[in-house]
């Protein structure tokens, strides 16, 4: 049976994907820390399901020890490694960029340097949409340069494409980079907008909305999310016949690198989403209206036809179909009532 190693297993997308993993008939090994950067109860209340399968183990460890990881890659020998582990959130990276550099720079080179030791045959990784930072060429390609990052998250997910090349180039190591735009729905994380606004719409407090409104964001529903990953599960990277240096591709390499977005390739108005989800509700959202915040881009729109070209594959779940099956989640999980 093949084995994957998902870490940030207990996170929102992690759990999503092990348990699609484990519908497909992989042997799924998880690794997370349970942090506390959002309530340690939701994430426990995933990796319980998750225990719950017979082909499902869990390590808890922190990315940045790296005898725990060499440890759990000699102990299970991880055909094909997903990473979803990191400190997420660009707000936060204001406030705690300590945490990003141990995090998503320490402990990617140690989940580099065990897949190199022990030569695993494929690693994916999660890149950012933020990646794209100052750029405003629409729909952000991944054959677009990036490097002008605006906030500390940004830069660290961009270290990790920059790393992930090196490796791939020095040692062979086939490698995958997916650049994830705004996904949501449910299970997901409590400081994302959606969570934040049906909570507050729920409990009658207002809702802050960002750059007094005008904002355009790429969302991206798990699923499509979760599909995009286990069509390339199964898609090595190979080196790119055409790259030349004269005219280099951010997107491809001479060496078995690959980047995707992944994302709904239709752009939403904030205002619709908040909208749709006020009508998902049954009730009105009191808006607060703030200023575009420092490390936020005003739009972001995914550019998927490598994506398509590759793995046949388009995300296409709409935000009416998303939002709603959000909030059905949320008001059974919490108890409450929507309208």
């Amino acid at each position: 049976m093949t084995t994957i190693l998902v870490t940030g297993a207990a996170g929102f997308i992690g759990f999503h994907l092990s348990k699609r993993l484990l519908q497909d008939g992989y042997r799924v090994v998880g690794i997370d820390n349970i942090n506390d950067y959002y309530d340690v109860n939701l994430k426990e209340a995933r990796l319980g399901q998750l225990l719950a399968e017979p082909n499902f183990s869990f390590v808890k460890e922190d990315l940045e020890n790296k005898e725990g990881i060499m440890r759990l890659f000699d102990e299970n020998r991880p055909d094909t490694i997903v990473n979803l582990a990191a400190q997420a959130g660009v707000r936060y990276s204001l406030v705690n960029p300590y945490a990003y550099i141990d995090s998503n720079v320490t402990g990617f080179i140690n989940v580099l340097e065990a897949c190199r030791h022990f030569k695993s045959g494929h690693l994916i990784y999660a890149s950012s949409s933020s990646v794209y930072g100052a750029n405003s060429k629409m729909p952000f390609s991944v054959h677009h340069n990036v490097d002008h990052p605006i906030s500390l998250y940004a830069a660290t997910k961009k270290s990790n494409e920059l790393m992930a090349h090196t490796y791939s180039h020095l040692f062979g190591l086939p490698v995958t980079g997916l650049r994830f735009f705004t996904v949501y729905g449910p299970w997901g994380r409590p400081d994302m907008a959606l969570f934040l606004f049906t909570k507050s719409i729920l409990s009658g407090e207002p809702i802050q909305v960002f750059n007094n409104g005008k904002m355009r964001r790429d969302f991206t529903y798990i699923d499509d999310i979760v599909e995009g990953i286990s069509r390339l599960v199964k898609r090595k990277p190979e080196p790119n016949p055409l790259w030349s240096s004269d005219s280099p591709d951010p997107g491809t390499s001479y060496a078995p690198y690959r980047l995707y977005n992944i994302g709904n390739n239709q752009p939403v108005e904030l205002m619709e989403f908040i909208a749709v989800l006020e009508e998902k509700l049954g009730r009105k959202a009191q808006m607060e209206f703030l200023p575009l915040q420092a490390g936020d881009v005003p739009e972001t729109f995914a550019d998927v036809g490598d994506l398509i070209r590759d793995v046949g594959f388009k995300p296409k779940t709409s935000i009416r179909e998303g939002i709603g099956k959000f909030t059905e989640w949320y008001t059974q999980y919490y108890g409450v009532t929507s309208k």
